[in-house]
């Protein structure tokens, strides 16, 4: 049946991790895939981690189902998480939260129950977004458009063409939202205009859609919760979608989450028994062990301070190869005010490189970059840093 069936194209970002795979060059370099690396250049297993798996080797005596929403306990973790003890949210049993596999398991269990019961509605995503949002919508039913975000000229958010667009979005469409750290950007909303934001979703009736990828690579788990907070404040109803895979380093265990807030206990039950039934016909049950894992952590004090600690030292890094990308271009002489990238949060940042000199460092310097010169500030350490803006320099020359 395959013989008349052209090949698939692959994946603009994993597809780019595989030719990186293949590349021999001992000087190589990866700065496509949303991946964190150390110093050394390696995705760690995080000591917190390491510490929590220990103890359910010791303690675990069964790897029979989890329900079909996941582990209770890992769900109040997870809420505790979005929104601290004592927001509302939780004393008064507003939300509903299930196990996802993944952030992108999270996106396309929460499509999927909008689309069940708004066919007609419209997604919005930012200009640009994540590729893979236009997938997950799409393959889910939904027609996409855009609404404006990232200013190319200046490098920075264009937040007046964004509640421009906002404003005209109709009662019932879907807003695709980056609670912080947006990717492929780097550049967030301050807290007034987040304000704006959940005031125009509470005002115009869309349904706002957080993505939550990167809780505490921004400013700090806290900090980081703020667009969350508003939109609970506002009463209407809402989506997140988080991950564990950045902030844990639980890349391969497939650990997120979707949580439905609504106005009322009510609503909430009502809403996690249709998650219900997305998921069964889907993939049944979610994955145990990444869940386990984060719970254990969040719920032992002291595995929660050390996974804190870790947290802050991968944000930290990213801050400092942040500056020293910076500081490197202009030592090289590389020609613009490069100073923006300091500014932009997570571990992205649209760099300004054309598409010639992305295909130039690949061709030429084995440094793998995503079309339109998006950066994974991870994948810079103090062993290549010069290496890579020498060939910036040569490239743009």
């Amino acid at each position: 049946m395959w013989k008349s069936i052209q090949p698939a194209p692959p994946d603009s970002i994993l597809g780019l991790t595989e030719e990186f795979k293949k590349d021999q060059n001992p000087q190589k370099v990866n700065l496509g895939v949303g991946v964190y690396k150390d110093e050394a250049g390696n995705t760690p297993v995080l000591r917190s981690v390491k510490a929590a798996e220990k103890l359910l080797l010791e303690q675990q005596i069964t790897k029979s189902y989890l329900p079909i929403s996941g582990d209770p306990a890992y769900a109040s973790a997870v809420q505790r998480l979005l929104f601290d003890d004592e927001s509302d949210v939780i004393t008064a049993s507003r939300a509903a939260t299930i196990h996802a596999p993944g952030g992108t398991g999270a996106l396309r269990v929460g499509a999927d129950l909008l689309h069940k019961f708004t066919p007609n509605a419209k997604v919005w995503v930012s200009s640009p977004t994540w590729a893979n949002h236009n997938g997950i919508f799409g393959a889910a039913g939904f027609e996409i458009d855009r609404y404006a975000y990232y200013d190319t000229d200046n490098r920075d958010l264009d937040f007046d063409g964004m509640l421009s667009d906002l404003s005209k979005i109709p009662a019932g469409d879907i807003v695709v939202l980056h609670a912080c750290c947006h990717n492929p950007s780097g550049v967030d909303l301050n807290s007034e205009q987040w304000q704006q934001v959940a005031a125009l979703a509470e005002k115009n009736g869309w349904v706002p859609f957080l993505d939550f990828a990167y809780q505490g690579f921004g400013d700090g788990v806290d900090e980081d919760r703020f667009a969350v907070t508003q939109f609970a404040k506002s009463g209407v109803d809402f989506l997140i979608a988080s991950s564990f895979s950045k902030n844990f380093g639980l890349y391969n265990e497939r650990t997120g989450a979707i949580t439905v807030v609504t106005p009322s206990p009510r609503e909430a039950s009502v809403a996690l028994s249709h998650l219900k039934t997305v998921i069964r016909t889907n993939y049944s049950n979610p994955p145990a062990h990444g869940g386990l894992v984060a719970t254990m952590v969040l719920d032992t004090p002291e595995l929660h301070t050390m996974w804190l600690e870790e947290l802050a030292e991968m944000r930290n890094r990213i801050v400092t190869m942040r500056k020293m990308l910076v500081t490197g271009l202009a030592a090289q002489g590389v020609d613009g005010d490069f100073s923006f990238i300091e500014k932009q949060r997570g571990m992205f940042s649209f760099s300004g490189w054309s598409d010639d000199v992305v295909s130039s460092l690949r061709k030429n310097n084995n440094i793998y970059v995503v079309g339109g010169g998006r950066i994974n500030l991870a994948g810079l350490t103090t062993t290549n840093i010069e290496y890579v803006c020498s060939s910036v320099a040569a490239a743009m020359k």
